[in-house]
C-alpha cells in the first residue's frame, strides 16, 4: 500500500474593501484569487521529501501524478482544504480526477479521539513531544513570497517540509487509534501497521455474532477477525 503524506501552501485572496472589521466582501472586490503557492510531500517508508513551488511550471501535474499513484493520502485538515484546493487547480488547468485513493484526516482523528486544548497541528505535536511546528514572521512571509522575495521562498520550502515531517511523526503516534484505517494487512496481521505481532485478547461482541479479538504488539492497535468465532479459519484482521 502506498501511503502518500501531503501539505500545501496556498496565497490568500487580495481584495478590495472599505474597512477592516466584519466586512461583507462581495466577488467582484476580489482582485486576485488564492492560489497554491507550494506543496510538500513523501512517501511513508521513504527519506526523498519533495517540494515543488508555484513558479516551476510541473507543480500540478507533478502532484496529479503522486495522488495517482496513491492508495492513502495522509493529511491535515485536508479533506476540507488541501485535496479541494488541488482539486480546484485540477479541473481549472483541464486534468482530469487523479485515480480513487483513500484518505486519512488527522484532524479528524484529534477531534474525534481526543480532547487537546488546542487541535491545531502545532498544538497537538508540542502536546505529544513531536516537535514544534518552524517559527517564522506570520503574514509577512505568504506576502514576501507572493512578491517573489527570495528569502521569503527560502523560509517557505523549510516550513512547508517541515510540517510533512510533523505530519508523518503525527500519523505514527496516533495509528493505532485510528479506527478506519484502510487494511494493510494480508491473513491474521494488524491491518494498520501489517505487523504479524498479535496477541489474542478475548471476543469482540457485535449484535448477532463475536469474533476473536487481537492486539497487535508492534503498534497497540485492535482488530477482530473476518469471521465469527464458530468459524473453522480466521483468513484476516479487521479495524476495530
Amino acid at each position: 500500500m502506498k501511503i502518500l503524506f501531503l501539505d500545501i501552501e496556498t496565497a490568500p485572496n487580495v481584495a478590495y474593501v472599505w474597512g477592516l472589521f466584519d466586512q461583507n466582501i462581495a466577488h467582484d472586490q476580489v482582485e486576485t484569487s488564492s492560489y497554491i503557492l507550494c506543496w510538500s510531500a513523501k512517501w511513508a517508508g521513504s527519506k526523498t521529501m519533495m517540494y515543488v513551488p508555484c513558479a516551476n511550471g510541473k507543480m500540478l501535474p507533478t502532484i496529479h501524478r503522486l495522488l495517482d499513484e496513491a492508495d492513502v493520502v495522509v493529511h491535515y485538515n485536508g479533506a476540507k482544504f488541501d485535496i479541494p484546493t488541488l482539486n480546484k487547480e485540477f479541473v481549472k488547468a483541464g486534468l482530469n480526477p487523479p485515480s480513487p485513493y483513500k484518505q486519512i484526516d488527522l484532524l479528524k482523528v484529534c477531534r474525534q479521539a481526543f480532547r487537546f486544548e488546542s487541535n491545531k497541528l502545532a498544538a497537538v505535536v508540542k502536546a505529544l513531544g513531536l516537535g514544534q511546528k518552524m517559527a517564522h514572521h506570520g503574514f509577512e512571509l505568504w506576502v514576501g513570497c507572493m512578491k517573489g522575495d527570495k528569502q521569503a521562498w527560502r523560509v517557505m520550502k523549510r516550513y512547508n517540509q517541515m510540517d510533512v515531517t510533523l505530519l508523518e511523526r503525527l500519523y505514527h503516534r496516533l495509528l493505532p487509534w485510528i479506527a478506519k484505517h484502510p487494511c494493510t494487512a494480508v491473513g491474521l496481521a494488524c491491518p494498520k501497521c501489517g505487523s504479524t505481532k498479535t496477541q489474542r485478547r478475548g471476543e469482540q461482541v457485535a449484535l448477532t455474532r463475536s469474533y476473536t479479538r487481537y492486539q497487535c504488539q508492534s503498534c497497540g492497535g485492535w482488530f477482530r477477525s473476518n469471521k465469527a468465532v464458530k468459524a473453522a479459519n480466521v483468513e484476516q484482521g479487521v479495524n476495530i
